[in-house]
């Protein structure tokens, strides 16, 4: 019986396709971002539903791909519902994103990677300082609002977003 649900393979096309004319702050190819992110919810034991979510973590955001898009994709619903997750809402303030992350199953570990990604010194490295200030400090205050300071997160939390590595 054929699977239902895009490949891992096919949703990373896809997000690449998506995002094929954006580039980061620092000028680079996004995907190089979304390869990043999905390879870092990898190495942390994430799920093929969290590395697939990692891959479209900011394409409805960005407006890449749309919300209808998201909504209709052949996609289980774990995926949507953690790309929603990580999806800054316009006018959403901090404490309602993480809350949100905090709340759907499987979304810490993606914004755990995105936010470890983002925040990265080479990254930052090239980017005008007071750019760089004002990242560095709401990537701290988001890491902190989530429980991933000192990089380690709290159990309750690491069950959360990943429940087979509990």
């Amino acid at each position: 019986m054929p699977n239902p649900y895009l490949t891992l393979s096919q949703v990373e096309a896809i997000a690449r396709e998506a995002h094929r004319r954006q580039t980061d702050k620092a000028g680079r190819p996004y995907a190089e971002h979304l390869a990043a992110v999905a390879e870092g919810v990898r190495v942390r034991g994430g799920s093929e539903e969290q590395i697939a979510a990692a891959w479209l973590h900011d394409a409805v955001e960005d407006g890449a791909l749309s919300r209808q898009w998201l909504d209709e994709a052949a996609l289980p619903g774990r995926v949507r519902e953690m790309v929603l997750a990580v999806t800054k809402r316009d006018g959403e303030d901090h404490f309602a994103y993480t809350g949100r992350i905090l709340a759907t199953p499987g979304a810490l570990l993606i914004k755990e990677s995105d936010l470890a990604h983002n925040a990265d010194p080479d990254r930052l490295a090239v980017l005008e300082p007071a750019t760089r200030t004002r990242l560095t400090e709401k990537y701290a205050q988001v890491r902190g609002l989530l429980g991933l300071d000192g990089g380690v997160r709290p159990a309750e939390q690491r069950d959360q977003a990943n429940p087979a590595a509990g």
